[in-house]
């Protein structure tokens, strides 16, 4: 039975959402846009109790436990991980989850840490050009191929505006030209944000297209030798510090080709140097962005090349995710998928006093959900459908445990239901707002506005579209093989203390504690919100399970299309 205890509502309205960008990457400047909550839900908050869940006693246990300094932080390929990793299985197998291999639940998962012990300045031709760019003054590079050298010589240089091919937007930057072996620069983000017109792509909010991974994978599959994007920090979400001024060691994961099908070189250009690139050919920042968006936009030459060398140290190693699940009664070919990334940043030895990244929210908090709402499962009638939980590795090192299940899926995906993905659960109480990243993108979240609804709350998008958070947590490796993804997580609108003292507890965490040693369990966290939500992802889990329903992308959303083309495979 579940156990409601109910709290008075106080009206109030907003979603900052400050911490909704992915643990893998923080936007170093966050905007603070308000969001209203609607008239009707305002009206209804006034008039109802708030429902909250216990859905499981257990959760803080497993929080503390997973966030201990005898995890050691939780890195890949380490001591925490065996920790972590076993404390997994032993619970999975207590609650009466299924494993995948024999009695284990392990799916190994090969990686790579490439570390550019030198990078070159890159070197340049141009008639007005200077002789170099310096590495992370005015350029980054790198290499995703795992090999210890690469060196791209004298490459023509040409912009290719947003760097896009964009069908259902019809819309192609590469409409004509054959770059091979050439370099290609493009701008960040994509023609929408631009222009803020809601009927280009999709206006202010970040299509996947103007990601910047997505630029460097149609770089390669256009045959580019190097890919550079320009930096601008409104369109990227975050400074040049970011980019240039971080740890350079890349994780991948290990495929057969060793990612030979990548560009030789990615990498970024500042604003200024791409400046000095235009002025080569006699124009400016200011026009190219102009020329980007003309609907007859063909790429420009830049009367430049471009040289850049590469020299790595290569390490192999063996993670793994850990998957088990519970088998539907009728229809236990298809699957409703719960997932959270177990890894964090493991330990600074540097550190006298305090040496362990504990990543309690982040994301203890979200794999102690996982568990949490797995046992609370086993506790129900069986559903018709099964139900899978998830605890992936290595999405710190660049969601890399979740790409290699989309890639190696233990269920088919095209018969996968629905993904919902928990990273960094609320710690500060029932909150009135729910925030759902991507809010628009597909009809599985009119299940979750129903029963957010239900607990007299209101459901909001993330404050900040434009940042692209959609695509910056571990659901995405999912949503780029069609899969229908909901990630949510309370908002700031505490039911009791209000709105701006929410938000004050996100700014603090995210000044204090984000990807940094103070990230620690504390006795005084208020787990309600979390129940809260958690018991929300299992009532819409709970109805897909025992359901023909399946959900899509909403029309005119760019994974619409690979969802549809595994249609057959749904039909009864």
């Amino acid at each position: 039975m579940i156990t409601l205890s109910r709290f008075t509502l106080l009206a109030g309205v907003l979603a900052t959402g400050a911490l909704l960008g992915a643990c893998s990457e923080q936007p170093a400047d966050v905007k603070t846009a308000e969001v209203k909550a609607p008239e009707l839900a305002d009206t209804a908050i006034k008039n109802t109790e708030l429902q909250f869940a216990d859905v499981n006693p257990r959760l803080g246990e497993y929080i503390k436990t997973l966030s201990a300094d005898e995890f050691q932080g939780r890195a890949p390929a380490t001591k925490g991980e065996e920790l972590t990793v076993a404390f997994l299985e032993d619970n999975f197998r207590r609650i009466g989850l299924k494993p995948i291999d024999g009695d284990s639940y392990k799916q190994p998962v090969s990686l790579v840490q490439i570390d550019p012990k030198q990078v070159s300045a890159m070197s340049l031709k141009g008639d007005k050009l200077p002789a170099q760019f310096n590495y992370r003054d005015d350029m980054t590079a790198w290499t995703t191929r795992v090999t210890e050298q690469v060196e791209v010589t004298d490459s023509e240089m040409v912009f290719v505006g947003y760097g896009i091919v964009a069908p259902e937007y019809n819309w192609n930057d590469y409409e004509g030209l054959d770059v091979k072996g050439k370099t290609v620069v493009m701008f960040v983000n994509d023609p929408g944000f631009a222009t803020q017109d809601p009927e280009l792509f999709n206006g202010n909010a970040m299509t996947y297209y103007g990601r910047w991974t997505y630029k460097y994978e149609e770089a390669a599959r256009q045959g580019a030798a190097m890919a550079l994007i320009i930096h601008e920090t409104d369109a990227a979400s975050y400074g040049w510090g970011v980019v240039a001024h971080g740890s350079p060691i890349k994780f991948d994961l290990i495929n057969e080709n060793k990612n030979m099908d990548r560009a030789q070189i990615e990498g970024w250009v500042t604003t200024e140097s791409a400046e000095k690139l235009f002025a080569n050919i006699g124009t400016d920042l200011a026009t190219m962005h102009k020329k980007a968006l003309e609907k007859d936009f063909a790429p420009i030459a830049l009367n430049a090349t471009a040289s850049v060398s590469v020299k790595n140290n290569l390490r192999e190693l063996t993670s793994s995710n850990v998957v088990g699940y519970i088998e539907g009664s009728k229809y236990p070919d298809e699957y409703v998928l719960y997932m959270a990334h177990w890894d964090h940043l493991g330990m600074d030895f540097s550190n006298p006093t305090n040496k362990v990244f504990n990543g309690a929210q982040d994301n203890a908090s979200g794999t102690g959900g996982l568990l949490a709402l797995a046992e609370y499962f086993t506790q129900q009638a069986q559903p018709e459908r099964s139900v899978v939980f998830v605890a992936v590795t290595a999405e710190e090192r660049g969601l890399l445990g979740s790409a290699w299940y989309a890639a190696n899926p233990v269920f088919p995906l095209e018969k996968t239901v629905v993904g919902i993905n928990m990273d960094v659960m609320n710690v500060y109480g029932p909150m009135k707002d729910m925030v759902i990243v991507g809010l628009g993108n597909n009809n599985a979240e009119d299940i979750l506005v129903k029963y957010t609804e239900q607990q007299g709350r209101y459901a909001v998008r993330e404050h900040n579209p434009e940042a692209g958070i959609a695509y910056r947590s571990d659901h995405f490796n999912l949503s780029k093989k069609g899969v229908p993804i909901l990630y949510a997580k309370g908002g700031n609108n505490h039911f009791e203390n209000g709105e701006a003292w929410g938000k004050a507890q996100r700014a603090e965490y995210n000044k204090c504690c984000y990807h940094k040693v103070g990230d620690e369990w504390n006795d005084n966290w208020d787990l309600r919100g979390a129940q809260q939500d958690l018991f929300l992802f299992y009532q819409v889990g709970n109805e897909l399970a025992n359901s023909r329903n399946w959900p899509n992308w909403n029309e005119g959303n760019e994974f619409r299309a690979l969802r549809d083309a595994s249609a057959a495979a749904r039909k009864e």
